[in-house]
């Protein structure tokens, strides 16, 4: 039997088909808008996120951070660690904000990068340049004054106070005969190696570093020329620092020492004893003294030049290039005897004769006398 369809059961009309795909695709089109607005809000986010991010990292890192007046330096020594550099810079870089600096010391791993030296932070500079002079050792060179000092322990401590290196460290090498010999010195000799002037080193430079660059400075200073007028005198480059730190033992005034130096190649030429006080005053390690009796001159050192004739065996002060240049360009004239002036000007009486001589030294001893000098 044939079954008759249910009158209860509509069929779905083409129109509603139509409708039912056009609310789909409403449906369809509001999800996609809903979730290109959600990747929008998403980029824009990101992108924020990203500015910020950006800015923060170019504040701290590239913006200048470092405002000093002027060019300040710090000095990284061999027992520094990353945060007592941090904290020197904090202390003696007139900075604003040091947040960048710590990142890129605890992401470069600036413990492991330490770098002794002399490093130079400039007004308006920024994190990232400091942080790299730091971590790769570009250091900022220095001015080292070698001074005409009496002996080489103050030499010692003089530089000693300018460089990374201590004293001791200088002194050491210094009073090495092994390094002495090297260099073709003695003890006694040694402060002819010097020559006072101000050099451009850097601050970490060793003692081996140090001497070797003062070794460089006395070949270049003894060039070719020096060479044939210390030859012309008949003295070597060291008898030549020997007499011209007597000369300037002798006299501060720097017209005067060319004469003071003629008068004892004078003496060394004709033979005669130097007889100079300077030299006595070095043997005894008394600088102080004002005046030399006979008691001193009875001392029985080598650098007795009353007793003993021709140099000391070494410079008694390291010459200054004024002192050199005295000895090799030393005025040529009949004087052998000299006594300082009455007026305690820090000038010479000059003399051929021993008469003459005299009575300057008895003018000069009354000058003694009346100011109660002994």
């Amino acid at each position: 039997m044939l079954q008759r369809k249910d009158s209860s059961q509509k069929e779905t009309t083409p129109i509603q088909i139509l409708l039912i795909f056009d609310a789909a695709k409403i449906t369809s089109h509001k999800m996609k808008k809903k979730k290109r607005t959600i990747l929008l809000s998403i980029l824009i986010g990101t992108f924020l996120l990203c500015v910020i991010a950006g800015g923060t990292i170019y504040y701290y890192l590239f913006a200048p951070q470092f405002h000093p007046s002027k060019t300040v330096y710090i000095y990284v020594d061999r027992d520094d660690t990353a945060d007592s550099i941090t904290n020197k810079i904090k202390k003696f870089g007139y900075v604003n904000k040091l947040t960048g600096f710590h990142w890129m010391a605890k992401y470069k791993n600036l413990e492991q990068n330490i770098h002794t030296g002399r490093y130079a932070i400039r007004p308006n500079d920024n994190v990232y340049h400091v942080y790299s002079r730091f971590s790769r050792g570009y250091q900022e060179p220095m001015n080292l004054t070698v001074g005409s000092v009496r002996t080489l322990e103050r030499l010692a401590r003089s530089m000693g106070k300018q460089l990374m290196i201590d004293s001791a460290e200088i002194a050491r090498r210094l009073f090495d005969s092994t390094v002495q010999a090297r260099l073709g010195y003695t003890e006694a000799t040694l402060p002819g190696l010097f020559i006072p002037e101000t050099y451009q080193v850097y601050w970490d430079m060793s003692a081996d570093e140090l001497i070797e660059r003062m070794r460089k400075e006395h070949e270049r200073f003894w060039n070719k020329e020096r060479l044939a007028q210390a030859t012309a005198i008949g003295m070597t480059p060291e008898e030549v620092s020997t007499l011209a730190s007597i000369v300037e033992e002798e006299t501060n005034n720097n017209e005067e020492k060319p004469m003071v130096a003629g008068l004892y190649i004078n003496r060394l030429h004709t033979g005669m004893p130097l007889q100079a006080d300077p030299t006595v005053k070095f043997g005894l390690q008394e600088f102080g003294l004002k005046r030399i009796l006979h008691k001193h001159l009875e001392t029985d050192s080598p650098y007795n030049t009353y007793k003993h004739a021709g140099l000391p065996p070494g410079p008694i002060r390291i010459p200054s290039i004024d002192g050199l240049e005295s000895v090799l360009n030393y005025a040529k004239h009949d004087y052998l005897y000299m006594c300082a002036k009455e007026d305690f000007s820090g000038t010479h009486n000059f003399a051929k004769s021993w008469n003459e001589h005299l009575a300057n030294a008895r003018r000069y001893q009354r000058a003694l006398n009346q100011r109660n000098i002994h």
